[in-house]
C-alpha cells in the first residue's frame, strides 16, 4: 500500500497556512486554558465527594458511556483499578435499553460520562442503577443537561461550547475528571501533578506545524492501524476513531498483545501503524512490537516523550516526541499522566490529515454532534 505523495498534487498545509483553520483544530488548541478551569472550578467539588466516600467507600465502579466518552470510560477503568484497587466494570447500555434487565447495584458507584449529557442509554443506565441503590456521579460539559440533573454528583467538563462534530477538548476534560474522581477515591495522586496537565497539554501543541507537515505523507492512506497498551489503550480507540470519523480512514485499534494474537497477520510493506509508547512498563511490549513491524517493513509512527530515551534512539522520522520538560511545569512524571499530552498529537493528526485528503473535519458526513440511541 503506498500511502505517500511524490510530489504536492494539490494545495495543501505547506502551501496554505490558512488551511490549518478549522473548528476542530481552535478547540484543540483550547485545551490547556479548558484543563486549567475544569480543575480551578471543579477541585472543591470533588474534595466533598472525597470525604463522602472516604465515610463509605464503594465495592465496585460501573462506567457508563458511548462513542468519545466510552473511550474515556476504558481509560478511566485502567486508572481507578491501578490508582484505588477498586473493580471496575464498562457498562452495556443494551441490558437495560433492549434485555430490560434489572441489576443490583448496592454498594456500587455508577459513572455517566457524556459531552453532552443527552445520550439516552447512558442515562437510562444511571437511572436505574440510582433505582438499584448505586451512588450515581454525572461527568458532562453541559450543566443544564438530563444527565446533569439527574446525577446525586455532577461534575462538570468546564471546556466550553464544541462546535467541532469531532470531539477533542471534552475528551481530554473527561480523562482530567476521571483523575480527580481517583483522587476523590483516596488514589495516591499529587494535585501538584495535575495542576502541570495544562502545561504539558500546551508543550503537546508546539508539535502542531510539524504534526501538519507529516500528515502529507498519509494522504493517500485508507487503512490502519493504532496500538496502544494500558493506560494509553483508551488512546488507540481515540485516535483511531477520529480518523475514522473525520478522515474516513479504516482505522483498528489493538493491545500490543492482542495485536500480536492474530490480527498483525494483516501488516505488508508500508502498511501504516500507529502507537503510543510512553516509558515506564508498557515500553517493553510496545518496542517489541515496533521491531516486530520494522521487520515487516510497516510504516510505523510513534507517540511517545523526550523522557523515554531509548525512543530518542529510533528513526527520528518514525517518532513524534512531546517534550518532556517546561520551564514551569518540570519534567513530564511517570507513565500515569501520558494520556492527555500524548492524545493532543494525535488529535492534530486528524485535523491535519482531513485537510490533506480535502476533507471538513467539523462537518463528518452522517455524522451529529448529539447521538441518541437505546
Amino acid at each position: 500500500m503506498t500511502i505517500a505523495a511524490s510530489r504536492c498534487i494539490r494545495p495543501c498545509l505547506r502551501c496554505y497556512p490558512h488551511k490549518l483553520m478549522s473548528k476542530m483544530r481552535d478547540e484543540i488548541r483550547q485545551q490547556p486554558t479548558a484543563l486549567e478551569r475544569t480543575l480551578r472550578l471543579e477541585l472543591r467539588n470533588v474534595e466533598k465527594l472525597r470525604k463522602r466516600l472516604a465515610a463509605n467507600p464503594p465495592r465496585m465502579i460501573v462506567l457508563a458511556a458511548r462513542g468519545t466518552s466510552d473511550n474515556a470510560a476504558l481509560f478511566g477503568r485502567y486508572l481507578l483499578e491501578i490508582a484505588t484497587g477498586i473493580p471496575v466494570a464498562l457498562a452495556a447500555p443494551s441490558i437495560f435499553t433492549l434485555y430490560g434487565a434489572t441489576l443490583r447495584f448496592d454498594g456500587t458507584l455508577v459513572v455517566a460520562i457524556s459531552q453532552s449529557g443527552e445520550s439516552t442509554d447512558t442515562n437510562l443506565v444511571l437511572e436505574r442503577a440510582k433505582e438499584g441503590g448505586a451512588l450515581t456521579i454525572g461527568i458532562t460539559n453541559e450543566p443544564e443537561s438530563t444527565l446533569a440533573r439527574m446525577a446525586e454528583y455532577t461534575f462538570l467538563v468546564r471546556a466550553g461550547k464544541e462546535k467541532s462534530v469531532a470531539a477533542t477538548k471534552t475528551y481530554t476534560g473527561q480523562l482530567l475528571m476521571l483523575y480527580l474522581l481517583a483522587y476523590a477515591l483516596g488514589a495516591r495522586l499529587k494535585l501538584d501533578d495535575l495542576r502541570r496537565l495544562p502545561d504539558w497539554a500546551s508543550a503537546s501543541l508546539k508539535l502542531e506545524k510539524e504534526i501538519a507537515d507529516r500528515a502529507e505523507r498519509y494522504r493517500f492512506m485508507t487503512h490502519s492501524v493504532v496500538v496502544g497498551r494500558g493506560l494509553n489503550y483508551a488512546n488507540a480507540f481515540e485516535f483511531a476513531l477520529k480518523m475514522m470519523e473525520t478522515c474516513y480512514v479504516v482505522a483498528e485499534r489493538f493491545s500490543s498483545a492482542d495485536f500480536l494474537h492474530g490480527p498483525i497477520a494483516m501488516v505488508e510493506s508500508s502498511f501504516p501503524v500507529f502507537l503510543f509508547a510512553p516509558g515506564g512498563v508498557t515500553w517493553a511490549s510496545m518496542k517489541e512490537m515496533h521491531d516486530k513491524l520494522t521487520s515487516l517493513k510497516a510504516e510505523t509512527l510513534l507517540i511517545t516523550d523526550a523522557s523515554c530515551r531509548e525512543a530518542a534512539a529510533l528513526d527520528k522520522r518514525r517518532v513524534i516526541t512531546v517534550p518532556a520538560r517546561l520551564r514551569h511545569a518540570g519534567p513530564l512524571p511517570e507513565e500515569v499522566f501520558t494520556p492527555i499530552p500524548y492524545i493532543i498529537p494525535a488529535q492534530l493528526f486528524a485535523a491535519s490529515l482531513a485537510v490533506e485528503k480535502g476533507l471538513d473535519p467539523d462537518q463528518p458526513r452522517t455524522l451529529s454532534k448529539v447521538t441518541r440511541t437505546l
